[in-house]
């Protein structure tokens, strides 16, 4: 570049600015944490002006509560996918299973943690926090329901077995922070065996699954401008 030449700026549209935005405060939000999401710090990471992410977002509760849902938003489609058109509903559970388990999710365990922490003295964020868990909830009930329907799973109640499979991997996810490297495999397995249970399925028949669907299921989410929860799911 040429002395006294400066560089060009683009101007981007506003939904492609503010996605921008919320996808920086969601990177912030994995990596730092959700108090960590100021103005200030937003603007640091896309070395723009405070006073731009303000004309975007007035009040910071209004990102905080958007970094967050984008951040869980991402992790769901990344593990529930609603597109049902690939494989089988325990091809799906399984493939959920091995991605939910892996510590490739401690970040966003360690974010549901702090979202609900968080979440008892913001109202704007305790909103969007249950609105995950009810989309949470709602797609790994639909994956239980074709399951049943196409003869796979068996179970009374398709929504009572989703809550006992999410409660199990909340309380696995709740251990985020203080690591997870001797807990037993008894321990490890709880949310399949709970799943392979409530679901009429042979003991280890999701591992099983899991182990033959091949190793390109390890993948973290990137966060996406979704609405839309573990690793640290959703009950």
């Amino acid at each position: 570049m040429a002395p006294g030449t400066q560089r060009k700026r683009i101007r981007k549209s506003p939904s492609d600015r503010r996605a921008e935005i919320v996808a920086a405060a969601a990177a912030i939000a994995l990596t730092e944490g959700l108090e960590c999401i100021t103005l200030r710090r937003v603007a640091e990471q896309l070395d723009v002006r405070p006073g731009l992410i303000s004309h975007y977002f007035p009040a910071v509760e209004d990102l905080v509560a958007e970094a967050f849902g984008t951040a869980a938003g991402a992790e769901l489609d990344a593990l529930l996918p609603a597109d049902r058109s690939t494989g089988t509903p325990t091809d799906r559970l399984a493939r959920f299973f091995v991605l939910a388990t892996g510590a490739a999710y401690d970040d966003i365990s360690r974010l549901w943690i702090n979202a609900r922490h968080l979440s008892r003295y913001r109202p704007v964020l305790r909103e969007r926090v249950g609105r995950q868990e009810a989309l949470w909830r709602g797609r790994l009930e639909d994956l239980v329901r074709d399951g049943v329907d196409r003869g796979e799973f068996r179970t009374a109640d398709a929504y009572v077995t989703t809550v006992q499979i999410l409660v199990v991997i909340d309380g696995l996810g709740a251990h985020a922070n203080t690591g997870t490297e001797a807990r037993p495999e008894v321990v490890t397995r709880m949310a399949v065996s709970t799943a392979e249970r409530e679901l009429g399925l042979e003991s280890g028949a999701l591992s099983a699954r899991g182990a033959a669907l091949g190793a390109d299921l390890t993948g973290t989410p990137a966060p996406s401008d979704a609405d839309g929860s573990p690793a640290g799911s959703a009950t």
